[in-house]
């Protein structure tokens, strides 16, 4: 999954689903037993493993229960406690709620910077549900240089958007993508190195269980 400055796919439902999907396969061709996969998939596979052998190679959830961090206790229970609100949600008197997201959509690949404001402006679509329909874009822009990315839309604007594509694209663009305020998507990548300060010291830390790069580089 993509996840820099201005993508998330993480948020993408689809994308997401997918990359979960074929985690949760990997992860079963481990242990054959969904519950312990559940779990893995929480604390990742390298914890149950350690669970199982201190457990003495019990290969039960249940079992090893006790040896897993305690946010994994608590999240396979609570899964399957979820799936079976999803399934038995009527006799427990649980309706869900109307969907208020456009119930056609479709797709358009986008091949240039374009601004969610521009096309709600252009096109007349509320902001909001360009945010419900594409929330993988952080900052309300889709960086579709140098490659081209995917743009949901309600299925009755899509005709709309390609007659109207050119104007969409030049609409207000001086001032949403001014290139002094603008930074290039692919300036944020794996291969990125940030610029260090001259006058910076480097220090050696030793990670410790529960931190994470952000208070890292806080502290």
């Amino acid at each position: 999954l993509t996840i820099n400055s201005f993508i998330d796919e993480r948020r993408d439902p689809i994308a997401a689903s997918h990359a979960a999907a074929r985690f949760l396969r990997d992860l079963y061709s481990i242990f054959n037993d969904w519950t312990l996969v559940i779990a893995a998939y929480n604390c990742g596979p390298g914890n149950v493993n350690k669970a199982i052998r201190r457990a003495g190679g019990k290969r039960n959830y249940w079992d090893i229960y006790y040896y897993l961090p305690r946010e994994t206790r608590g999240y396979v229970p609570a899964f399957i406690a979820a799936s079976y609100a999803f399934e038995y949600h009527k006799e427990h008197n649980l309706n869900p709620k109307p969907m208020a997201l456009p119930i056609a959509t479709d797709t358009i690949m986008i091949s240039n910077m374009l601004h969610f404001q521009q096309i709600s402006e252009v096109l007349g679509i509320p902001i909001k549900i360009l945010r419900d329909l594409n929330p993988q874009y952080k900052k309300d822009i889709v960086p579709g240089k140098p490659k081209q990315l995917p743009l949901n839309l309600p299925a009755t604007h899509i005709a709309q958007f390609i007659d109207n594509e050119n104007a969409i694209y030049s609409y207000k663009d001086s001032i949403f993508f001014n290139p002094n305020n603008v930074i290039a998507p692919n300036r944020y990548t794996s291969s990125y190195i940030h610029d260090v300060p001259s006058n910076s010291k480097k220090i050696t830390y030793k990670v410790k269980e529960g931190d994470v790069l952000g208070t890292i580089a806080e502290r």
